[in-house]
């Protein structure tokens, strides 16, 4: 097992696990940023995993993961705006989640960058580093716009339908 797998082992046990299981349960509050936060760790482990295995076209999933799993964020702030704006995250964690985001992403795209070879591979690093950065950041917008905001609307979403 190389460095990269490790780290990535690490990553996935200490940090997507943790993360996907605040997804999954528990209010609302809490799992719209567990979400986000699952989806910019999980690119990261399949980055760590690319370069573990030597198998640079391994980036590709995680370029989309950086690109989905922002949009996906932003659709369940909407769907869910109203419950988060009723129950709002606690600023402090929400502010907790957003800087492991940012932490953790240079943290990994950019040891990644060093140890890739000058060229196409490395700008593919920072163009999925850049994304999830900026993706974490749009989230948390959205999030935060939410709770001040809300629908004011009890019933589903506009467009929706209870049937």
């Amino acid at each position: 097992m190389s460095g990269w797998t490790a780290a990535a082992t690490t990553l996935l046990l200490c940090g997507v696990a943790p993360a996907a299981i605040g997804a999954a349960t528990g209010p609302v509050r809490r799992r719209v940023p567990a979400q986000n936060l699952a989806t910019t760790l999980l690119s990261l482990v399949i980055l760590l995993l690319a370069q573990g295995y030597g198998r640079p076209a391994y980036t590709d999933p995680a370029l989309v993961l950086a690109v989905l799993g922002p949009a996906g964020t932003l659709l369940y702030v909407r769907l869910l705006a109203d419950q988060l704006a009723a129950h709002p995250p606690r600023p402090r964690s929400l502010l907790a989640v957003t800087a492991l985001s940012y932490t953790a992403v240079p943290a990994v795209v950019l040891p990644l960058c060093v140890a890739t070879a000058p060229g196409r591979a490395t700008v593919k690093l920072l163009v999925i580093g850049v994304l999830l950065v900026l993706g974490s950041r749009v989230a948390a917008r959205a999030v935060t716009a939410a709770v001040t905001a809300g629908h004011g609307r009890t019933g589903p979403a506009e467009g929706m339908s209870d049937g």
